[in-house]
């Protein structure tokens, strides 16, 4: 069993640098409070981890960029709060400090602050195995421990020398088509008051305003071509925070305006309503596939940023699902992220009850590998993890538990 920390307030300093980072970071210090109940918590990161008692130095929202040339004109920002995170850290040194994902900020804290001594945990391996893998010989000294999501990671990084430890996908715990909080597709049609053919088409554009902004007008070109065909569909699109008030502003024009959804329950019960969706690659690929919806996955950056990522990847697929066995979700990346495709793909979805079901038969074999070793759900694995690293570095004092 992991350690029961005894020191009397444990000081963790927390980065994530996305919402779906903020997601994992909440739950983490969850497990971590269930071991050491008084924590005192510094960092960055949303909504979900200031409920958890975080005290952020500045938005999550400054750090939530993506793809290489739309960050350019932020570097000057970034590099400020890269001075403001190490500042803080180093003023007031806490325990361990956990960097969550975001390795473009958050490797450059991390190598920041190395001269200080203090245990040093990332959470979300680095996708080297994917693109850019000569980048692994940069890591060694970065962290303490490295915490994966993927069953596959702990080994590549291994031949290069590097810990880490898989601790399972943290989405399945993420409550989506699960138990009590698996979603009530009949409560959402009340609440919103559906008429009885309308049939909800999730669409998830992302968490960043670059994805939102690149997506988003695809994304209604689409619906307008399955519109006369498909009067019935209603589009619903869940609110990321971040991109909360450019998705109300972009949307507020299409002719037929989706259900924005904001409350965790009301997104529950919207996947268990669903019909179908299109999504981006990336975690809510897996929450759609735990709730059972069949999807397409689109994907757009600036085309420069795709010219280069192109002589950079190593992988066929862009979603996590189709890496772990044989390819069950159609991909429409890039150039193939067109209404021309998307329109008549999704139709076909819809139309064949076949192809769902063999869908939801194929990512549900990709999820199974995804679970933590032990038994444990992923983020108490995880916590079992910073913990143990903790000990080893000889912080606060461990006791058995």
């Amino acid at each position: 069993m992991a350690p029961r920390y005894t020191r009397p307030v444990p000081h963790l300093t927390l980065i994530a640098g996305e919402a779906s980072g903020d997601a994992l970071g909440a739950r983490l210090i969850a497990a971590l409070r269930a071991r050491a109940p008084a924590l005192r918590l510094s960092g960055v990161g949303g909504t979900l981890m200031e409920a958890q008692g975080l005290r952020p130095w500045f938005p999550l929202a400054d750090l939530a960029l993506m793809g290489l040339i739309e960050v350019l004109p932020r570097l000057p920002r970034l590099a400020a709060r890269l001075n403001q995170a190490s500042a803080a850290i180093a003023a007031d040194p806490p325990d361990a400090v956990i960097t969550i994902d975001s390795p473009g900020f958050t490797f450059r804290l991390l190598r920041r602050i190395a001269p200080l001594g203090i245990p040093r945990i990332h959470y979300v391996a680095p996708q080297v195995w994917a693109w850019r893998p000569g980048r692994v010989r940069h890591y060694p000294g970065l962290w303490d421990q490295l915490l994966c999501l993927l069953p596959f990671e702990p080994a590549f990084f291994a031949r290069h020398h590097l810990p880490a430890r898989f601790t399972g996908h943290p989405v399945l715990e993420s409550g989506a088509g699960q138990g009590d909080a698996a979603g009530d597709a009949a409560r959402f049609r009340a609440r919103h008051a559906l008429p009885p053919a309308a049939r909800p088409l999730l669409l998830l554009p992302g968490s960043r305003r670059t994805e939102t902004a690149r997506l988003l007008p695809i994304l209604a070109e689409t619906l307008a071509r399955l519109a006369p065909a498909h009067p019935d569909l209603l589009p619903v699109i869940p609110l990321a925070p971040p991109v909360a008030r450019e998705v109300r502003a972009a949307t507020a024009a299409w002719p037929t305006r989706p259900l924005l959804v904001t409350d965790p329950a009301d997104k529950a019960d919207a996947f268990a309503a669903a019909a179908a969706a299109i999504s981006k690659s990336g975690t809510a690929t897996l929450e759609l596939a735990l709730a059972g919806v069949p999807m397409l996955v689109a994907y757009r950056v600036n085309p420069l940023s795709a010219a280069l990522a192109r002589r950079l990847v190593t992988v066929s697929h862009a979603s996590i699902l189709n890496l772990l066995g044989p390819p069950c979700l159609p991909e429409f990346i890039q150039q193939r992220c067109t209404p021309d495709l998307l329109a008549p793909a999704l139709a076909g979805l819809l139309a064949d009850p076949g192809a769902a079901a063999a869908q939801r038969a194929g990512t549900a074999a990709a999820l199974a590998q995804l679970r933590a070793p032990g038994g444990l759900a992923p983020s108490e694995a995880a916590a079992a993890a910073v913990l143990e690293t903790m000990s080893r570095r000889a912080s606060p004092v461990a006791g058995a538990g």
